[in-house]
């Protein structure tokens, strides 16, 4: 069997070049040995190798010639970690290759592997891939730009602003994903050995995976066992070639400070490798279970009205709420204990969002201009040589104030309630991520599982070593990728299917990068129905957004919200344009079809925080563009409830209903469609009618337009009923499309209405009564319309005959909702 040479010792490559270049270099004495893989490769338990903190701490780094001989030297250890990182991306691939045939295999009669041995032999192969790739394509891109090698091999002594130390930050954030792979690694290379000795199918493929040799022609061959072995040996490694880059970094440099970060973070995980073993096996729970750290991540934790960011770590019988306290010159970053609570009897309730004051909105306002004026800062001094120092500084105070904005902005609260009478209230700002924690900890609420009072001053201590997540989720300690999103992202949420049972849904999307703006918005509720629909355009101005983040919720009267399902679309600017794109998106039951399309531009934040447009008073067809409709939500939705419980409700539309509560509803869909609409769905039918009169009445200009008063009126003197409605109809074509397919909208829910009227004692007459007025309106002379005047009386017959002999129209067009999304390529489906 062959196999694959060695990664090369970048550190040691720099020397045998810097020695055929003639360049001195003061050679320091060699670092302790940290060499030994992080699991023993010949090792039958597959338990952890003794690399001991002492081994972790490096030699100061030391002092080249010049800076010119360091750049130099350090352009090579980038070469060379460059040429590793393509190797092993090469070896992931070649052990994620026979994923896909044996997930497909896990559903026939005959599998190879159960769907579940799937998952544990490629338990967070894709994400550790997906990490490599990201981090192999952004230094790639950083060793081709001005400052990096020459095409013709020479070095570019300007190395100064070649800057890399952001893109090993990103993947040593990202480390938690090797901390889940080494986790499950005893168990996944089980699992192999077990299929390779009773299934001869499998044990063909373990022994004979081949990986070819980037453009050489050869290959080579490993085994499955192998291959799971090199994420293992492969985070070791990534910690000495960091090293080695520091210390061919000048510490002016401006990636001195950050590769120092970077270091100390990777260093800080190899050494909780070994002792998160020991911790996790310190205290034995009932059924021969042990304490182990399940997800931790930051929250808001609010105490007495006082909002703290903190570290939440989540065990298997346990909630622990710690404190970081910051690492000095010297010292490694602590923990500090707020408060746990055992999961056994716990109650917990969240709270879908929570509108924010007026005080909080200007709060978050003045913070967003500040990060947004400093990114700005940032990015104009990004090419300079010059202004370093300043640089750094700039980006020390973007990152404090993406702190507090991320301290101040949450508006998701978790309720957590202990039998002993003790009570927590926690905030965060993504949904998505409140449901990840809400699964988890129901998962582990279900058994019954017995606490053990836990050390809390070892527990705590040992939160540095376990942890997964390093640092708060800031994109300002992201590197720039140019596939990101900067401008407008447009979402379409059309519909939905696949329920079970009728329930009212919405939608919530969210996205990532800066928060100049929300990040986060909602559809509003559809009425109860097995296949809800909304139409509704959600707009999102981003920077820097990678993510898209799609949950169903549904929403019960007097429950709490429950999510159906989530999925998650990662965001590209080169497949995304200015036109519409369909997806459709699994999420659990539930099946989800929407519209993306993104317009690229640079961001400029508003002098204020920006406000819904008014709804009523508002012309049809500009109420219509902004929502991206040809038939608006304030009218839908009214007609909507009404035909969900109005229709046998004597007197529907002729009776009025409390003026107080019509304007309380108008005031609602003024400043915010989703709570008007939830205020439509409890508020009496009456109400929920006269605000759907009051908002045609109310219109500027009448759904049919003034100038089409005497052509209408003329057309009720034709005799003939058939060639009156053709003439009528005709007529309705001239009309703007949101005023046409509103009408018609309107036209045929009062259809439905008067086939009730044996019961609601609603006719086509009353109706045409009710509404006529308020549709069509005489043109007011002197006001650019010259023409006969005529008498109210006879105006009002005109109004009500007009609308009348519409409704009589057995066959009336069928209205459009929306506007259609056309899109340039097929219908894409996403499971989640």
């Amino acid at each position: 069997m062959r196999t694959s040479e060695p990664p090369m010792d970048v550190y040691q490559e720099a020397l045998r070049y810097l020695e055929t270049q003639h360049v001195p270099v003061a050679v320091e004495a060699e670092t302790e040995a940290l060499e030994e893989d992080v699991f023993q490769e010949e090792a039958v338990s597959c338990l952890l190798s003794p690399l001991l903190p002492e081994s972790l701490d490096f030699p100061d780094t030391p002092t080249l010639c010049s800076p010119k001989e360091m750049l130099e030297r350090r352009l090579v250890v980038l070469k060379g970690i460059l040429e590793t990182e393509e190797v092993y991306l090469r070896e992931l691939e070649t052990l994620l290759m026979p994923m896909k045939a044996l997930r497909a295999s896990a559903g026939t009669s005959q599998p190879v592997l159960s769907g579940r041995q799937v998952q544990t032999v490629f338990y967070q192969v894709p994400e550790i891939r997906d990490m490599h790739q990201s981090f192999y394509s952004g230094l790639k891109a950083r060793l081709t730009e001005p400052g990096g090698p020459k095409q013709d091999g020479e070095m570019n002594y300007t190395g100064f602003n070649l800057v890399v130390g952001d893109l090993f930050l990103k993947m040593v954030n990202q480390f938690g994903l090797y901390g889940g792979f080494i986790g499950n690694y005893e168990e996944a290379v089980k699992v192999v050995r077990k299929c390779t000795h009773s299934d001869p199918r499998f044990r063909t493929l373990a022994q004979s995976m081949m990986s070819s040799n980037g453009s050489s022609k050869t290959r080579t061959t490993y085994t499955f066992e192998a291959l799971l072995y090199k994420p293992l040996d492969r985070v070791t490694k990534t910690t000495l070639v960091m090293h080695d880059l520091l210390k061919t970094t000048p510490e002016e440099h401006g990636d001195y400070a950050v590769l120092q970060e970077a270091l100390r973070l990777s260093r800080s995980f190899l050494s909780g490798v070994n002792e998160s073993s020991q911790c996790k096996r310190e205290v034995m729970l009932s059924h021969g279970m042990r304490r182990k750290l399940m997800r931790d991540g930051f929250v808001v934790d609010v105490s007495e009205g006082e909002r703290s960011l903190r570290h939440l770590f989540l065990y298997t019988d346990l909630l622990l709420c710690t404190r970081t306290k910051h690492a000095t010159r010297g010292k490694q970053e602590q923990y500090r204990f707020c408060w746990y609570l055992p999961l056994a009897g716990l109650k917990r309730r969240w709270v879908a969002d929570q509108e924010r004051s007026p005080d909080a909105h200007l709060r978050l306002h003045a913070i967003r201009t500040k990060m947004h004026l400093l990114c700005q800062q940032l990015r104009q001094h990004a090419n300079r040589s010059r202004g370093l120092a300043f640089a750094a500084r700039s980006r020390k105070k973007l990152e404090q104030t993406e702190l507090t904005l991320l301290t101040h902005s949450p508006v998701y609260t978790l309720e957590l309630h202990s039998p002993s009478g003790k009570s927590h209230t926690l905030l965060l700002s993504s949904l998505y991520e409140l449901e990840e924690w809400r699964e988890v900890i129901d998962k582990l609420t279900k058994d019954d599982i017995e606490t053990v009072p836990p050390d809390l001053l070892t527990l705590t201590s040992a939160c540095v070593k376990l942890r997964m997540t390093q640092q708060p989720p800031l994109h300002s300690t992201h590197a720039e990728d140019e596939k990101s999103l900067c401008g407008t992202l447009s979402v379409a949420v059309h519909s939905a299917c696949g329920l079970q049972q009728p329930a009212s849904l919405y939608v919530c999307v969210e996205v990532d990068g800066y928060e100049f703006y929300d990040k986060q918005a909602q559809t509003h509720s559809s009425v109860h129905s097995l296949n809800p629909h909304w139409d509704q355009e959600l707009c999102f101005q981003v920077d820097g957004a990678q993510d898209l983040r799609v949950l169903c919720v549904s929403q019960s009267d007097g429950q709490d919200d429950t999510v159906l399902g989530k999925a998650s679309l990662k965001l590209d600017s080169k497949a995304l344009n200015q036109r519409w794109r369909r997806r459709t998106l699994h999420l659990g039951q539930v099946e989800v079809t929407l519209s993306l399309k993104y317009c690229p531009h640079p961001l400029e934040l508003s002098s204020a925080a920006a406000q819904q447009q008014p709804v009523f008073c508002v012309p049809i067809e500009t109420l219509s563009q902004h929502e991206g409709v040809l038939v608006p939500h304030v009218v839908r939705c009214c007609v909507e409830e009404v035909e969900r419980r109005g229709m046998d409700e004597v007197g529907i539309y002729r009776v009025s209903g409390t003026t107080s509560d019509i304007g309380t509803l108008k005031d609602a869909f003024n400043s915010n469609l989703r709570e008007a609409v939830t205020r439509l769905r409890s508020a009496d039918v009456n109400v929920v009618s006269g605000v759907l009169k009051l908002y045609f009445r109310e219109l500027p200009e009448p759904l049919l337009p003034t100038k089409m008063f005497h052509s209408l009126a003329g057309t009720l003197e034709i005799q003939d009923m058939n060639l009156r409605l053709v003439s009528m109809l005709s007529l309705l074509q001239s009309c703007p499309e949101p005023n046409r397919h509103t009408f018609l909208y309107l036209l045929h829910h009062l259809q439905r209405v008067s086939k009730m009227q044996d019961v609601n004692r609603m006719s086509l007459m009353n109706l045409a009564t009710v509404f006529g007025p308020s549709l069509l309106r005489h043109p007011v002379v002197g006001l650019g319309h010259d023409g006969p005047t005529m008498d109210i009386s006879r105006e009002v017959v005109v109004q009500v005959q007009v609308v009348f002999y519409y409704l009589q129209c057995n066959n009336l067009p069928e209205a459009q909702t929306s506007l259609p999304h056309d899109t340039d390529a097929e219908d894409e489906t996403t499971h989640a």
